[in-house]
């Protein structure tokens, strides 16, 4: 499809006011059904008045003055009904969402309509979404990864949104941005400077961490180095070999799976990043990336991790694992394990540490994206993306969820979900440590190269395989890259 740049908000207001002059404003649609099945064809989108050289010149010379921000804070939005596909269709996810919607619906001082519709799994967004690219039919506004929406913007579907960020009376202050965590908005941000995308909200990747149970193996605090970690989870595994238990032998440490975000984790931990300075490129063979190899294959060659068949939330709760890793969504899945098996360890979230005492953890943030209309319709949908990542809309969104917040504001308004759900406050204290996955839209593919790699790096026996395993890998990220653009 077409990309059709974003007016200046003034000369919007222009051309509504003589609209407006012309006709009244059509009544509110009802909302519809979801969108009908794809065609073969495009549907052809109205064209708007491109500004001219000499139009923006006098645009920016112009003060706004008192009667043209009322002017502007007038515009009539009526009848903009902004449909908006999500993944949030089952258990109080689904009826929290109804509710925001709802309430917004009731409330909003534009006249706007959303109309929210659970696309299913995101997987089957994502599908909808590419087949909505081909045929033009698509929604106004749907969350997506990062690199998805990389994708969707590269395709010319979705609506760069810094004039709406900057926007005087539609977008964010300095200090709402401010507080965005940066790997969040970075997520969705490109290399160029473009914004494509907004945080909803974030999943970590964490570590889970008996404290119970280390100190009774004599660590009174978690790990502040990749080597204090070391010296934990092979404690953790000497234990179980020397206990009366042979069931338990050969576990006790990390529980450990080569999947990207886990490598990702320990990559910033020790100070490495996937991406090149200029963030349009990726780095795989680095020291830093060979040093996390290296560390694993210490663990493994101390028997301090292990794997496992399926989630290790039983084996966690058990005492067979003094770490694991998890997304912070898996915590309720924890809580059950633990109750299950009646224990009482006491347990929280921590960050991967690295040789220097960094702290890090993957922060997964969803993203929310607008898909490029017209300028009513981009409007209309920025603002109801502006007030569901609002603070305290984040906060309400949250006690239904249980996602983490995006924005350090948000937790002011969660003190009665925090005081009710300890582990969660964990994963709070954790966000300032978040870094971001690339959101390159070859990324998907890359991180299955990662996890191959590094299912490679446990056979490697010396640094030399390790760095011929790591060079294959640069070269397979490179063409990746390059099939992507």
């Amino acid at each position: 499809m077409t990309k059709k740049p974003l007016l200046l908000i003034t000369t919007l207001f222009i051309l509504l006011a003589l609209v407006l002059g012309a006709c009244q404003p059509e009544a509110t649609p009802e909302a519809t059904e979801a969108p009908p099945a794809p065609t073969e064809e495009m549907e052809e989108t109205e064209e708007m008045v491109e500004p001219t050289e000499e139009m923006e010149e006098t645009e920016e010379m112009v003060e706004p003055t008192e009667e043209m921000v009322e002017t502007e804070e007038m515009v009539d939005l009526s009848g903009q009904t902004v449909v908006f596909w999500h993944v949030w269709g089952q258990g109080s996810a689904a009826e929290g969402m109804e509710k925001i919607i709802s309430d917004f619906n009731a409330s909003n001082p534009y006249g706007i309509t959303v109309e929210g519709i659970n696309q299913g799994a995101q997987g089957d967004l994502e599908t909808a979404v590419n087949a909505g690219i081909a045929s033009g039919d698509l929604p106004n506004v749907s969350p997506g990864f990062p690199n998805s929406v990389a994708t969707w913007y590269n395709a010319g579907a979705i609506a760069p949104l810094n004039d709406l960020i900057s926007d005087p009376t539609y977008g964010l202050t300095a200090e709402q941005l401010d507080a965005i965590y940066d790997a969040n908005l970075a997520s969705g941000t490109l290399a160029d400077g473009t914004q494509v995308a907004m945080p909803i909200h974030q999943s970590e990747n964490v570590l889970f961490y008996n404290h119970t149970w280390a100190q009774e193996l004599g660590f009174a605090a978690p790990p502040a180095t990749s080597a204090e970690f070391v010296e934990q989870a092979c404690a953790a595994a000497a234990a179980n070999l020397a206990d009366d238990n042979p069931d338990n032998d050969g576990t006790g440490g990390l529980v450990h799976f080569p999947g990207a975000s886990n490598i990702a984790s320990w990559l910033f931990a020790f100070g490495g990043s996937f991406l090149t300075e200029d963030g349009a490129g990726y780095t795989m063979d680095t020291p830093e990336l060979a040093a996390v190899a290296g560390f694993l294959n210490e663990l493994r060659d101390g028997g301090c991790y292990f794997a496992t068949d399926s989630f290790p939330n039983p084996e966690f709760a058990t005492r067979q694992a003094l770490f694991t890793t998890s997304s912070t969504a898996g915590i309720p899945f924890q809580l059950a394990a633990f109750e299950d098996a009646a224990s009482t360890d006491e347990w929280g979230l921590i960050g991967f540490p690295g040789p220097d005492g960094q702290l890090a953890v993957n922060a997964f943030g969803q993203m929310i994206g607008i898909f490029d209309q017209n300028a009513e319709a981009n409007l209309a949908a920025w603002l109801w993306l502006k007030h569901f990542t609002s603070p305290e809309i984040q906060a309400e969104w949250i006690t239904y969820s249980a996602y983490f917040p995006s924005q350090s504001t948000t937790e002011a308004f969660l003190g009665d979900y925090v005081a009710a759900n300890p582990i969660y406050a964990t994963g709070l204290e954790l966000a300032e440590f978040g870094q971001s996955e690339p959101n390159l839209a070859s990324w998907g593919a890359v991180r299955g190269a990662i996890q191959d790699a590094f299912f490679a790096v446990q056979e490697a026996a010396s640094p030399e395989d390790i760095a011929a395993i790591l060079a294959d890998l640069q070269a397979t990220a490179d063409e990746l890259l390059a099939e992507s653009q």
